[in-house]
C-alpha cells in the first residue's frame, strides 16, 4: 500500500485550504484513514479519521471549521480534508495516514503513511 498527500500551502487566518490524500495498492485492508499533524517539538495529534463504513472523528481543536471525505473504488482511496477558518495555530505538517483497524488514535497503530504537506496560516 502507497500513500501520498499533497495540498498545503501558505493561507492566511480566515482561509481555506484542501488536503488530498492518495492510498493506492491492497486498499481493501485499510479500515480508516486518518489525517495528523505535527508542529516541531511536538508529539503528532490525530485531528481527523474516517472509516470504511463511513464513521469520522474529529479532534476538538478542528470541530466545525474541518471536513474530512473519502471517496473509493477498487484500486484506491481518495482522502479529502477541507479546511476553513484557518487559525495561525492549525500551522504544521499535515500526514495522511491509514490503518486496519477503526478507533485508533496512537500514531502507532497506523501503519501506512504519506510523506507530508506543510501547512502555514499567517496572521
Amino acid at each position: 500500500l502507497q500513500v501520498m498527500d499533497s495540498g498545503g500551502g501558505l493561507v492566511q487566518a480566515g482561509g481555506s485550504l484542501r488536503l488530498s490524500c492518495v492510498a493506492s495498492g491492497s486498499v481493501v485492508s485499510i479500515d480508516a484513514m486518518g489525517w495528523y499533524r505535527q508542529v516541531s517539538g511536538k508529539e503528532r495529534e490525530l485531528i481527523a479519521a474516517i472509516s470504511s463504513a463511513g464513521k469520522t472523528f474529529y479532534a476538538d481543536s478542528v470541530k466545525g471549521r474541518f471536513t474530512i471525505s473519502i471517496s473509493r473504488d477498487v484500486a484506491k482511496n481518495m482522502m479529502y480534508l477541507q479546511m476553513s477558518n484557518l487559525k495561525p495555530e492549525d500551522t504544521a505538517v499535515y500526514y495522511c495516514a491509514a490503518t486496519a483497524f477503526w478507533g485508533q488514535t496512537d500514531p502507532n497503530e497506523y501503519d501506512f503513511w504519506g510523506q507530508g504537506t506543510q501547512v502555514t496560516v499567517s496572521s
